[in-house]
């Protein structure tokens, strides 16, 4: 008889969190997902099926009840959005998410980072990215850091976008400052990356 390996999922709220959870069920995982508004899951159709925990990674709420008996816990948590100062709040957050799985045992951090060269000039947002991972990285627990660039998928901020210029404009100007090489991924080829 195989034991069902219990998952924790932060940022389940999010466009990549919101869909690997679903996929994690399926696996046949025992799902934990830890948000600070569970009323912004409970219309997902997997709502049912995981454990919602309401806390706060940032502000170290609700950690240690979400990480109890976790085998392995993903960070898919973005703070970008939440403050100016989102640097020093991704920061406090690597090191409250770290504190809880190494106080309860976590075997696995999974991680979903941003892609791009140390050695390169990068943006703020990058610059975070990489510190999260080192953060998470930083102590004995398996640590898998995945990087991504652009993620291509109905309903991520990329491809809406794209779509948006599309539809409205007949041609698309190309301006020498904005020559950027990237490399987008699918959405399906993250989550089976992920899981």
């Amino acid at each position: 008889m195989t034991i069902k390996k219990n998952i924790l999922v932060t940022g389940a709220t999010g466009y990549i969190g919101g869909r690997i959870v679903p996929r994690l069920l399926e696996k046949g995982y025992k799902v934990h997902c830890l948000v600070r508004h569970p009323e912004h899951v409970q219309g997902k159709p997997w709502a049912q099926e995981a454990k919602i925990y309401k806390g706060d990674i940032l502000k170290n709420e609700g950690l240690n009840a979400a990480f109890k008996n976790i085998d392995a816990a993903y960070y898919l948590v973005h703070s970008m959005a939440d403050t100016p100062d989102f640097e020093k709040s991704e920061e406090i957050s690597a090191n409250n998410f770290l504190k809880a799985a190494k106080e309860n045992g976590v075997k696995r951090i999974i991680y979903m980072g941003g892609l791009g060269d140390n050695s390169a000039k990068l943006s703020r947002h990058l610059k975070s990215r990489h510190r999260v991972g080192e953060i998470l990285s930083s102590s004995d627990i398996k640590t898998t850091e995945f990087r991504a660039a652009i993620i291509v998928g109905s309903g991520s901020v990329s491809f809406e976008m794209i779509r948006y210029l599309v539809e409205r404009l007949p041609i698309i100007p190309r301006f020498k400052y904005l020559q950027s090489y990237c490399q987008p991924t699918a959405i399906r080829d993250v989550l089976s990356y992920l899981i």
